[in-house]
């Protein structure tokens, strides 16, 4: 069973950047697709992106694309999120998530393993 556990989250004001890290651990992580989502207050869980076992594929959802990008070092067991030009909107607890489906996919159902979170706290 793969363990995941999220770092780097915090504080920062708008425009500013931030990288998460999600380190992982218990089996082989090229074994699985990886993926970050979100879930601000009040709000359902949600898609950000996912990156592909050997890291060629990505998908963003539309209202990160352009600000976050994310990656993976398979000889490093970890997967990161850079999120530059931060917005207020951008604030909430950061999952990071993974999946052995054939298919890297958006959907929450389809990861079978996730870590606690990392929280993000954007200020105007």
């Amino acid at each position: 069973q793969a363990q995941l556990v999220e770092s780097g989250g915090g504080l920062v004001q708008a425009g500013g950047s931030l990288r998460l890290s999600c380190a992982a651990s218990g089996r082989t992580f090229s074994n699985y697709h990886m993926g970050w989502f979100r879930q601000a207050p009040g709000k359902e869980r949600e898609f950000v992106a996912a990156i592909s076992r050997s890291g060629i594929g990505t998908d963003y959802v539309d209202s990160v694309k352009g600000r976050f990008t994310i990656s993976r070092d398979n000889a490093k067991n970890t997967m990161y999120l850079q999120m530059n030009s931060l917005k207020p909107e951008d604030t909430a607890t950061y999952y990071c998530a993974a999946t052995r489906l054939y298919d890297m996919g958006r959907g929450l159902n389809e990861y079978g393993y996730w870590g606690q979170g990392t929280q993000v706290t954007v200020s105007s």
